[in-house]
């Protein structure tokens, strides 16, 4: 072997065990209702690697669930926590997780397992600059079989799914074509304000997106390790 060749052996041999220090198995995580959670390992984070399905908070309490259309938008004009199956049914819960609305996810009570949190802005933002920016680690976080586009390759164990998402009037939308997680930060630039900020990837990029949303959407929620 040339040295040339020596050095792309070497190349492609540094870059593996790189990947591989960064990249562990996580625990089984159970939260409150006793649902079982795989995490995963990226660096010096550790995330859950599916999307949460709980139906109490940290204490035991219910988080109440919002069925109809009035029910959804009652609950976030009056500031109050509500859960959703996508289209309400359980099945989409079970596949996807629950979707929350913003007053679920900043309750005092908690909404992540005890030691985890809902992940923030910041929380995101190291997860994609570790995996070398918003150009590519959209690709790496999506599941393979989920994206009709063929975009995800799902390099961590992180399968993000297309779990879709029910705006603030209660229409449910984009299952199949977009994931979109709370971040539980609130912007800095226009506070005040109604708006809170997400991260998203869709099926037609392989781009990850931050979007401000209002408050009384229902997204998915991933938590982070304390």
């Amino acid at each position: 072997m040339n040295a040339k060749g020596v050095y792309r052996s070497f190349l492609i041999a540094s870059t593996f065990l790189f990947f591989c220090s960064y990249l562990a198995t996580g625990q089984e995580l159970r939260d409150k209702d006793g649902n079982s959670y795989k995490t995963v390992k990226y660096g010096k984070q550790e995330w859950m690697a599916s999307n949460l399905n709980v139906a109490h908070f940290r204490n035991g309490d219910a988080i109440p669930e919002a069925k109809t259309e009035e029910e959804w938008v009652k609950a976030a004009t009056e500031g109050k926590p509500a859960w959703c199956s996508y289209e309400n049914d359980a099945s989409n819960a079970s596949r996807y997780g629950r979707l929350y609305n913003w007053f679920a996810v900043n309750d005092k009570r908690g909404l992540a397992p005890e030691g985890w949190h809902v992940a923030i802005n910041a929380d995101w933002s190291t997860l994609v600059k570790n995996l070398l920016g918003i150009d590519y680690a959209g690709a790496k976080l999506k599941s393979v079989a989920d994206w009709k586009a063929g975009t995800g390759n799902d390099k961590i164990g992180f399968k993000a799914l297309p779990g879709g998402l029910r705006d603030a009037g209660g229409k449910f939308m984009d299952v199949g074509k977009k994931g979109q997680w709370w971040s539980n930060s609130v912007p800095v630039d226009v506070k005040p304000s109604d708006k809170i900020y997400s991260f998203a990837l869709s099926n037609s990029t392989v781009e990850c997106q931050y979007l401000q949303v209002e408050k009384g959407t229902g997204l998915s929620v991933r938590c982070e390790k304390d």
